[in-house]
């Protein structure tokens, strides 16, 4: 069957990629409450000393220990400072962490696995034989090895976390990159004199760009995760400075007493981390080639 002449052709440009990015996500109910929350954390970080009802150190010694109540909607600590107070402020504290590790990651990781996937040869062995280096110790060896050279503090806890997911996205960019560089896309404007730089960042990085955007979600999980537990430790943020791994450990020695010591700082690690697993699913979901192909059909 034939077109019919003279038909009218339509002139509407195509959907940028970024808004079907968007508009598929929106359709993962899954995704798209996990962003909606991480977008209210990340609001709450924003305006936390709005927020908060009281200081993070305001001390009420007449009111220690109190039980979850109507003044005191989190309880309060063995000193009188406010949970709810402190949980708001140590949202600003995890989150920047979290995201200043992986930023550090991100950059540096990313740069790596570019030049080692793109080159190969004796560029990808030395820089590949550098990572595996760095996965030989275990990560939290490793972040503490770095504290212990840089001391400690949320500014330091944030390096060392980045240091140890340096190799993660090395490798996942180097492993994109490999199934890309040799497209044909990428051969053609070699072949018209391209250089190197338009080369990796015109064609090669856009197209190796998913799974290290699924990768930067599900780190920057393990980051909050992480600087929870070195704060847990001691070692990494420090008081005055509020930080949901500084509180657990605080209330570990009254778990029996106040419950609410550990529960609440606790749950807000656990919502955190599960938002940024479950966009990083949605994500993959998303900028997966063939998934993407299903949802937009209609999963037929």
């Amino acid at each position: 069957m034939t077109a019919e002449v003279g038909a009218p052709v339509s002139l509407r440009p195509a959907t940028p990629r970024w808004r079907e990015t968007l508009g598929l996500l929106a359709h993962n109910p899954t995704a798209a409450v996990s962003a909606l929350l991480l977008l209210a954390l990340v609001l709450v970080a924003i305006f936390d000393e709005t927020l908060a009802p009281q200081g993070p150190n305001e001390v009420d010694v007449a009111a220690r220990l109190e039980s979850p109540s109507g003044a005191h909607p989190f309880g309060t600590d063995d000193l009188g400072r406010d949970i709810l107070s402190r949980v708001v402020l140590g949202t600003g504290v995890s989150l920047r962490v979290g995201f200043l590790a992986v930023g550090i990651a991100l950059l540096i990781g990313t740069g790596i696995g570019l030049l080692a996937g793109f080159y190969g040869r004796w560029i990808d062995d030395a820089l590949m034989r550098l990572m595996d280096m760095l996965f030989a110790f275990p990560a939290v060896l490793l972040a503490i090895a770095v504290l212990a050279v840089r001391g400690t503090g949320w500014g330091n806890t944030a390096l060392a976390i980045g240091i140890v997911y340096i190799p993660v996205f090395a490798r996942v960019t180097r492993a994109s990159v490999l199934g890309v560089r040799e497209e044909v896309y990428v051969r053609a404007s070699r072949s018209v004199g391209a250089s190197d730089w338009r080369l990796l960042t015109r064609h090669v990085l856009p197209n190796a760009a998913p799974p290290i955007i699924v990768q930067t979600s599900i780190s920057l999980a393990f980051a909050v995760l992480a600087e929870a537990a070195l704060s847990f430790l001691g070692l990494g943020t420090q008081p005055p400075d509020p930080s949901w791994g500084l509180m657990l450990a605080e209330g570990r020695g009254f778990i029996d007493l106040a419950w609410w010591l550990a529960f609440f700082p606790g749950m807000a690690i656990f919502l955190t981390v599960l938002c940024f697993n479950l966009l990083g699913d949605g994500l993959r979901d998303v900028l997966d080639p063939k998934q993407r192909t299903l949802m937009a059909g209609g999963g037929r």
